[in-house]
């Protein structure tokens, strides 16, 4: 019985060695600057990230949800992007805490993630990516960013923020779907914007170009993570070909992988800091991925809608006032940074307006 426990200890002691340090610090290749991944950071922007399925748009745009507190208490929203034609959704404020300017984007809504996965099995490359030959991406997820209210809404917002406070650090964050938007986001704002500070994190994040792109991207935007969880289905979409090394869809660094070690009650959580290839064959793509579980929650943070019918939204009519609204019922709405936080009568949601 004694050798036992000691054996268990010592199992104990080498998981634990073995999953010290996680704020690791690496060279990116493409940079002259040390990068490192920041657990604390990590588990604020997955806050960020679940925020962004609130469905109810005056408690995001008042930053009074059930998912607006702890390290992201405080957070000023400026901008509230609803593309109720796409089923899209996305946030612009400031974080004092950080000092940054964050920016968030919904992903795949639950009720139909089974559809979207079997349909991204099939994905093809099939847009070249404007200014970088032989770069190509999924229009699908391109188009979402570029082609919707979502991107002159998130520019508007930026603009505004840093005239107001300065030029802060821009953070760019997003699950799944949204994390390829927040990838195309990140990359828009460094190549035609010129920002310098852009750091983009993303979670359950599937592959949105090949590895032309991929190079390009850590080049210009090497201050990125993506955050992948155990057997997480999304990130092993669409399917990686090695024999195809020009065709096939190629993740861009660095991965960082979540996964437990350890047996029975005597379990660890690893956050593993991957290579540079964007391809790590001993990170996410040791296993099978088959998990949509794994996929909805992060660091024990749930990122999808608390809705069923999550595509639809509720707002109290004095919301609209901050507001303007399409022919096609895409919705915009706007503070001013100068203004004080705007003050609702919150138990008036229950009334509010649906659509």
């Amino acid at each position: 019985m004694e050798r036992q426990r000691w054996l268990t200890v010592a199992i104990f002691a080498c998981l634990i060695a073995f999953s010290v340090g996680r704020e690791v610090r690496i060279n990116h290749k493409h940079s002259g600057d040390t990068i490192s991944y920041n657990h604390t950071l990590a588990q604020i922007l997955v806050k960020f990230a679940s925020a962004a399925y609130i469905s109810d748009l005056t408690e995001l745009f008042t930053w009074t949800c059930s998912r607006c507190d702890g390290p992201t208490k405080g957070f000023e929203v400026i901008e509230l992007i609803v593309d109720v034609q796409h089923c899209l959704q996305s946030y612009v404020g400031v974080s004092n805490s950080l000092n940054a300017v964050v920016i968030a984007f919904r992903g795949t809504q639950e009720n139909s993630i089974q559809n979207w996965v079997e349909d991204l099995y099939w994905k093809q490359l099939d847009l070249m990516y404007p200014g970088m030959p032989d770069a190509m991406v999924h229009h699908g997820f391109y188009y979402a960013y570029h082609n919707t209210t979502i991107r002159p809404g998130i520019l508007r917002a930026v603009e505004r923020a840093r005239k107001f406070y300065g030029n802060l650090d821009i953070m760019v964050t997003g699950h799944s779907m949204g994390g390829a938007m927040a990838a195309f986001c990140g990359l828009d704002l460094a190549v035609n914007y010129k920002a310098q500070n852009v750091q983009v994190m993303t979670f359950g994040q599937p592959r949105i170009g090949n590895s032309v792109f991929a190079s390009f991207y850590s080049n210009i935007v090497p201050n990125t993570f993506r955050v992948t969880h155990e057997h997480d289905i999304v990130p092993h979409l669409p399917p990686f070909y090695s024999y195809l090394p020009r065709k096939t869809y190629h993740h861009f660094p660095r991965e960082v992988w979540l996964y437990d070690i350890g047996f029975g009650s005597l379990v660890y959580r690893v956050e593993k800091v991957c290579d540079d290839s964007g391809e790590d064959p001993s990170c996410s793509r040791s296993v099978s991925g088959k998990s949509v579980s794994d996929h909805l929650v992060y660091y024990g943070i749930e990122l999808n809608s608390p809705a069923w019918r999550s595509c639809r939204f509720v707002m109290n009519p004095l919301l609209a006032a901050f507001g303007t609204t399409d022919l096609k019922g895409n919705r915009v709405f706007s503070k001013d940074p100068e203004i004080p936080a705007l003050i609702l009568n919150q138990q008036s949601v229950l009334h509010g307006e649906s659509a």
